[in-house]
C-alpha cells in the first residue's frame, strides 16, 4: 500500500535515478517480487500444512462444506438465509454494467453466469458468460460456526459458495474463485498548500479508498482467462498478480484465538505494577527523589496514565502539555486531558494528524479535544512529530517545578501491551527545560536550535549522534575503552551507515540490535568486521529504542524515540534523552542490552551477505530475552 505503489508511481513518472543501492525503481520492483513470491508460498505452506492441521488435532478445525453432515448443512443453510444471503450484492458486467469498483482489501468471489439455451437476459442479449463479483460482506464474520462447540468454522466465502445457486436462480454458473485487490494508501499532501490541515487530511482520507490497485491476489485455482480480465479491468499487468494456494486474507483467522482454549495459548504474564508508584501518595514525589525507568509491557503501562491522571487531580498541577503520535480509539489519555482543561489547567496537545493509518483517531480526538477547549495543534510545517514527549508544570513553594515523561513508544495503552518500549520519569531542571523550548518550538515559530540535554531531530540528533561516535574513536584510538551498543527498530540511512562504517574501521566494537530493515552489512575485512547485527523477533514486538557508549569507562545511555532512518533524522521531530540515574542505567546496560546479545532463542544474526541466520551459540540451556525481563523488571528497581 505504501513501498510498492510508491515504487510504480516513480516508473510511471519515468524515474530512472538510482537508489543508494544503484537499482532503479523498475529494478527494485522486479527483485522486490523474486523475494516476496517465496514468502507468499511459505505464508501458505505454513498455514495449511502446519498450523490448521495441527489445530484440527488439537479439536479446532477450520472445515470445508462437503465434510459436514446433512444436520449441520441445514443448520447453515438457515444462516446463510437469515443473515448472509440479505447482505449479499452480486453485481455482473455487461454493457449496460461497468465493472464494478473492488474495495482495498476486501475479500471477493469471481464467477461466470450464462443464461440457459433459449432463455435469453433480456432484449438484445446473448448467451456469452457474463462475469460477476460477489464482495464477501464486513457484517458476516469470517469464521462462522458449525455446530454449538465453538471449536468448528467454515470460512465465510466457503458457504456462500456452498449456496451460490440461490443467488442465480435458472442460471449456469461456473465455479468461484477468491480475490482481493490492494490499492495505493499513501497520503500525499502538500501542507505549503493547505489553509486548514485537518480539513485537508480528511479529503485525503476519502479518497484513499479509491487509491489505484497495485497488487491482485488470487486463489491458486483461479483460471487464466478470469486473472487476465481482472488485471485488464483494474489497469494492473502480471507481476502484480500473486496465487495464493489457500485462504486469501488470512490475518482474520486471528478470531481463532478468541477461543477458549488457554493451553494451546501462551502463558499468561502480568505486567509489575511498580513499587515507586504504589508506595507513594503522589507520583510526582517518588520522581522528585530519583529519575525513574519503565519497560513495557514488563511494567505496567499504569504508571503512565497514572502520571496523567495525578497531573489532571492535582491542584497545584497548572499546565500540561503531550505530544500524541498514535492514540488509538479508546485510549484513556484524551479524555483525562479534556477533564483537566475543564477544571482551568492549561492543556496543550500536539496530536499528529500525518501517523499513518491512525489518521482518523487522531482527526476524531482532535476535534473533541478542540472543542473542550484545550489548545490544539498539528506541528510543524513538513515535519512529522514522532517524539514522545509529556511535560507537567507543578506549583511547588513559590516555585515551578517541571516533571516530564519522555519515551521510545506512542501514548497507546493497547499497544503497551503488545510492544516492548521504553520510558523515563525525570525532574531534571535542564530536561525541563528544553521540553519547554521544545514544545515552544512546536507550538510557536521558535528557531530553537540547541538544547541542554535533549538531542532533538531534525535540529541536532544526526550531529550529536556524530559527535558520540567521534569520541568513541578518539578514545580508542588514545587505548581508552570505546564501543557502541544499539537498539532500534531499522537502519536505513546511509550516511549514518558510513559514519558507522569509519567507527568500525577505527577499531571501535559495534554491537547493533536491529528489528528490522537494516542496510548496513556487518562483518565485510577492512569495513565493518567490528560490527555485528541481530534482530529479536518474539512474542512482543520489539520497539525500544536504547543507545550505549562505553565513553572511555565513563558510560552514557540514551532513550528515545529516533531510529536511523532518513525520515527520523530529517524529516521528523524526534527526542532522545541521556539516563542518568545510576539504576537505570544499571538495569538498561547490564539488563535490558545484555539480555538482547545473550538471547539464543528468538535472535537472527545478519550476514555479510544481507542473509540472516538463527544464534547458534552453545549453551546449557535456552535464553529468551523477553521471557527473562519478566523476571527482572526495572520498575522495582
Amino acid at each position: 500500500m505504501i513501498r510498492i505503489s510508491g515504487l510504480k508511481e516513480e516508473v510511471e513518472q519515468n524515474v530512472t535515478t538510482a537508489s543508494v543501492d544503484g537499482l532503479t525503481p523498475a529494478q527494485q520492483l522486479g527483485h522486490l517480487r523474486e523475494r516476496i513470491l517465496p514468502l507468499v508460498e511459505t505464508q501458505s505452506r505454513t498455514l495449511c500444512e502446519e498450523v490448521l492441521p495441527e489445530l484440527r488435532r488439537d479439536g479446532i478445525d477450520v472445515t470445508d462444506y462437503e465434510s459436514l453432515s446433512r444436520y449441520e448443512k441445514e443448520a447453515l443453510r438457515e444462516y446463510f438465509n437469515e443473515k448472509v444471503l440479505p447482505v449479499l450484492t452480486p453485481l455482473a458486467v455487461d454493457p449496460s454494467h461497468p465493472f464494478p469498483y473492488i474495495s482495498p482489501l476486501s475479500l471477493n468471489l469471481g464467477l461466470m453466469v450464462t443464461a440457459p439455451e433459449g432463455k435469453p437476459l433480456g432484449p438484445g442479449q446473448n448467451h456469452e458468460p457474463r462475469f460477476v463479483r460477489i464482495k464477501v460482506p464486513s457484517l458476516v464474520p469470517r469464521l462462522i460456526p458449525v455446530g454449538l462447540s465453538g471449536s468448528r468454522f467454515i470460512l465465510a466465502e466457503d458457504l456462500i459458495d456452498a449456496h451460490m445457486a440461490t443467488l442465480f436462480p435458472g442460471m449456469e454458473i461456473s465455479s468461484s474463485h477468491r480475490f482481493r485487490v490492494t490499492r495505493d494508501a499513501d497520503i500525499e499532501i502538500r501542507e505549503e498548500e493547505a489553509q486548514d490541515l485537518l480539513s485537508v487530511i480528511q479529503e485525503e482520507l476519502r479518497q484513499r479508498r479509491f487509491g489505484a490497485p497495485v497488487r491482485l491476489e488470487v486463489s491458486s485455482d483461479m483460471p487464466a482467462q478470469m486473472i487476465d480480465y481482472l488485471t485488464e479491468s483494474l489497469n494492473l499487468d502480471e507481476t502484480d498478480v500473486y496465487k495464493i494456494d489457500g485462504p486469501l486474507a488470512v490475518q482474520e483467522l486471528m478470531s481463532l484465538y478468541d477461543c477458549d482454549r488457554p493451553e494451546l495459548k501462551d502463558d499468561p504474564l502480568v505486567p509489575v505494577v511498580p513499587e515507586w508508584t504504589a508506595k507513594r501518595e503522589s507520583i510526582f514525589d517518588a520522581i522528585s527523589e530519583r529519575d525513574r525507568l519503565v519497560h513495557h509491557p514488563y511494567d505496567s503501562y499504569d504508571c503512565v496514565t497514572e502520571f496523567i491522571n495525578q497531573a489532571v487531580a492535582d491542584d497545584d498541577v497548572v499546565a500540561i502539555k503531550i505530544c500524541l503520535y498514535r492514540t488509538g480509539p479508546d485510549s484513556p489519555i484524551p479524555p483525562a486531558l479534556i477533564q483537566a482543561s475543564e477544571k482551568g489547567k492549561q492543556v496543550t496537545v500536539l496530536i499528529e494528524l500525518k501517523a499513518r493509518f491512525d489518521e482518523e483517531h487522531n482527526i476524531e480526538w482532535a476535534q473533541k479535544l478542540d472543542q473542550a477547549g484545550v489548545h490544539v495543534v498539528y506541528g510543524v510545517m513538513g515535519l512529522k512529530t514522532h517524539g514522545k514527549l509529556t511535560l507537567v508544570v507543578r506549583r511547588e513553594g513559590d516555585k515551578l517545578r517541571r516533571y516530564v515523561h519522555i519515551a521510545s513508544g506512542n501514548y497507546n495503552p493497547t499497544t503497551s501491551c503488545t510492544y516492548t518500549d521504553l520510558g523515563m520519569f525525570t525532574a531534571d531542571e535542564e530536561i525541563g527545560r528544553d521540553a519547554t523550548e521544545l514544545f515552544n518550538f512546536l507550538t510557536g515559530y521558535s528557531q530553537q536550535s540547541e538544547y541542554r540535554k535533549l538531542m532533538v531531530a531534525p535540529v541536532s540528533l544526526r550531529e550529536k549522534f556524530y559527535a558520540l561516535f567521534d569520541r568513541e574513536i578518539a578514545h580508542q584510538r588514545a587505548g581508552r575503552p570505546a564501543r557502541v551498543v544499539a537498539k532500534f527498530n531499522r537502519l536505513a540511512d546511509h550516511e549514518m551507515i558510513e559514519k558507522l562504517y569509519e567507527v568500525s574501521r577505527a577499531g571501535v566494537q559495534i554491537d547493533l540490535i536491529v528489528r528490522g530493515i537494516c542496510m548496513l552489512r556487518p562483518g565485510i575485512p577492512g569495513l565493518s568486521e567490528n560490527i555485528s547485527v541481530r534482530s529479536v523477533v518474539g512474542r512482543f514486538l520489539e520497539h525500544s529504542r536504547v543507545f550505549y557508549f562505553e565513553n572511555g569507562g565513563d558510560e552514557e545511555l540514551y532513550i528515545g524515540s529516533a531510529d536511523w532512518m532518513a525520515r527520523n533524522l530529517k524529516h521528523r521531530i524526534e527526542v532522545v534523552s541521556p539516563v542518568s540515574d545510576p539504576n537505570s542505567k544499571r538495569y538498561l546496560k547490564d539488563v535490558l542490552l545484555e539480555a538482547y546479545l545473550r538471547d539464543n532463542t528468538r535472535a537472527r544474526q545478519l550476514q555479510s551477505d544481507g542473509s540472516y541466520r538463527p544464534v547458534l551459540e552453545k549453551a546449557d540451556q535456552e535464553f529468551d530475552s523477553q521471557t527473562y525481563f519478566f523476571e527482572r523488571s526495572p520498575g522495582n528497581a
